[in-house]
């Protein structure tokens, strides 16, 4: 479980905490003080590997001069068997410390040891969590919103796991209430202008309108025929929604497959309904005190549980009452629960029921309104949904083709569904392409860059350099050169900065992890894959591997192929392959 990085800003302090104890000890500097200082990275490789404040922060409190200070503690450091071979005194009192051998020979080691299981940690400490994504309405195909949401959702689950918490991944099937209504009420109108003729039965003016209905309605008559319109209305609309379901659902399953995610539940809003578990959040919800019926709906108190999450996370009674806040509906006067109740009831499931330490949950921006209600709701029965319940938001997806917009397929003329985009491009440049942005940020995805194969492609970019170290190792192979052990090798040899720098890319990985982790934004992991292969590439262009010194030879070849390793390694967290030939 190894982070140099965070090892060596952790020595940095250690090595200076100990300078300053042997200093004090001496009597060189005020004893028993307790200084907070920084350590930090360089922008500027010349100043050194890590900077520590140590000096400067102590400065008041020993009534001395930091440089003063900085020289002491300078004196006193014992590097010998340490990650440094020197340390510095720079500007106004900063400890510059270089990182030496032990530390880059430490990368391939640890590389090695730990597999494709580099850059795990166990910051999660086997939390159990809940990532649901996609969760699509199952009335029609899966657009470019979902397309976003299921790599986002995938690689973040990923990441999670990598970083220490028990994962697990689902899909929420909203296969009940007003949509699965209107879903039923769509095919049935298009099956009776299918036996009658369209212009002898009205299409619902807020029905789904697409080709995909049509096709169930047709479905549906070419299996049960036409005796279904002498049926009672509720029975047909049903037997149609279930019909609708029983096609929709198995299609999407298939194009997830197909975009290489599997789920660990698929888990049904009716289960919810059916199961009495609605009925009973709402009434514990009234037992709280947190309902009220008013036009013959039951309705939730939004307003007051809003307040009160908002006055504890730190806001101001003035700046709360400012607030234009509403109460929800949970059940209409028609005793139908809203989506609303069955979502608080879903999430009460998560958090109470099945014991997740959290819930994570990636939705389309336009549900932004809806975060801090559900969160409340979940306050209000006890579950700390303010903690509890995290929902990253993510912007839309621009598709573009030539420098133009495209909402339309060529092909169907239909808005273009996750399945024609897979159509077109490959499921590797989707999943990178998808991920590459920050779930914060528009993405812009360029339907011509994810085809080409050239550098400018940054999926090709990264996939290119694995295949060409793959095949620089197969020929030195052929030469007789196998790459060797990491103890095998002498990285006193590695001194150029071009090697240096690829070490040092490969050290990060594990700390991208950390912070992919922390901030819920797995798009750190192409960042870096980017970043990475362009260390490579300038690497592989100014250090030749097939050297008359063996011991070179070796330190290099090693160097290369850990690189191998650890781009195999992030691709797979992305869910993107990593081809040996290209």
């Amino acid at each position: 479980m190894a982070n140099l990085i965070q090892a060596a800003k952790d020595q940095v302090a250690a090595l200076t905490q100990q300078a300053y104890e042997k200093a004090a000890q001496a009597g060189q500097l005020p004893g028993g003080l307790e200084v907070k200082g920084s350590v930090e990275i360089p922008k500027d490789v010349s100043h050194g590997d890590y900077a520590s404040s140590f000096a400067m922060a102590g400065a008041k409190a020993m009534h001395m001069a930091p440089r003063a200070i900085a020289q002491i503690i300078c004196d006193n450091l014992e590097l010998e068997g340490s990650f440094f071979q020197k340390a510095e005194i720079a500007g106004p009192g900063f400890l510059n410390f270089t990182l030496g051998p032990k530390w880059y020979g430490q990368i391939m080691a640890d590389v090695e040891d730990e597999g494709e299981r580099y850059g795990q940690s166990d910051i999660g400490h086997g939390e159990k969590v809940m990532v649901e994504f996609v969760s699509a309405n199952p009335t029609g195909p899966m657009h470019m919103g979902n397309a976003r949401g299921g790599v986002l959702g995938d690689t973040l689950a990923n990441v999670l796991s990598l970083a220490g918490y028990d994962v697990w991944k689902e899909f929420y099937v909203n296969d009940a209430g007003n949509q699965i209504h209107k879903f039923a009420v769509s095919i049935d109108a298009r099956y009776h202008q299918l036996i009658l003729g369209e212009e002898n039965f009205p299409f619902p003016e807020d029905g789904y309108h697409g080709d995909d209905i049509k096709e169930l309605a047709q479905a549906f008559r070419d299996k049960e025929g036409e005796g279904w319109l002498d049926k009672p209305e509720a029975d047909r609309q049903e037997a149609m929604a279930q019909f609708g379901l029983s096609v929709n659902i198995p299609k999407m399953k298939s194009d997830l497959l197909r975009y290489k995610i599997e789920y660990d539940q698929w888990f049904l809003e009716s289960d919810l309904h059916s199961s009495g578990y609605v009925a009973e959040t709402v009434g514990m919800l009234t037992e709280k005190g947190w309902t009220y019926e008013k036009d013959g709906a039951l309705w939730l108190n939004t307003t007051e549980l809003l307040k009160q999450k908002y006055l504890a996370e730190g806001k101001t009674r003035e700046q709360v009452d400012k607030l234009d806040l509403k109460d929800d509906v949970l059940r209409r006067a028609n005793g139908f629960y809203t989506y609303f109740a069955a979502d608080i009831a879903y999430h009460r499931n998560k958090l109470e029921k099945r014991g997740f330490q959290k819930a994570i949950n990636i939705w389309g921006a336009d549900h932004h309104g809806h975060v801090a209600r559900l969160q409340a709701a979940l306050d209000g029965l006890g579950l700390d949904g303010s903690h509890r319940l995290v929902v990253v938001l993510m912007q839309l997806v621009n598709l573009l083709q030539d420098g133009q917009p495209v909402r339309m397929s060529k092909r169907s003329g239909k808005a273009i569904a996750l399945h024609d985009l897979l159509d077109e491009i490959s499921v590797d440049a989707a999943r990178y392409f998808f991920n590459s942005r920050s779930s914060t940020s528009p993405l812009d995805f360029d339907l011509d860059l994810a085809v080409r194969e050239d550098s400018d492609n940054p999926v090709y970019y990264v996939q290119y350099a694995h295949a060409r170290i793959c095949s620089m190792v197969r020929k030195m192979a052929e030469e007789g050169v196998a790459v060797p052990a990491a103890a095998a090798v002498d990285p006193t040899l590695l001194t150029e900065p071009e090697e240096k720098a690829l070490l040092k890319a490969l050290s990060e990985l594990p700390e991208e992890i950390r912070l992919a982790a922390r901030d819920y934004d797995p798009s750190r992991i192409n960042r870096y894959l980017v970043e990475l292969a362009g260390s490579f590439h300038r690497f592989y262009n100014t250090c030749r591997c097939m050297v008359d010194n063996a011991a070179l030879r070796d330190a290099r070849l090693k160097l290369a192929d850990t690189t191998r390793a650890v781009i195999a390694d992030g691709l797979q967290l992305l869910g993107v392959s990593a081809p040996e030939k290209m």
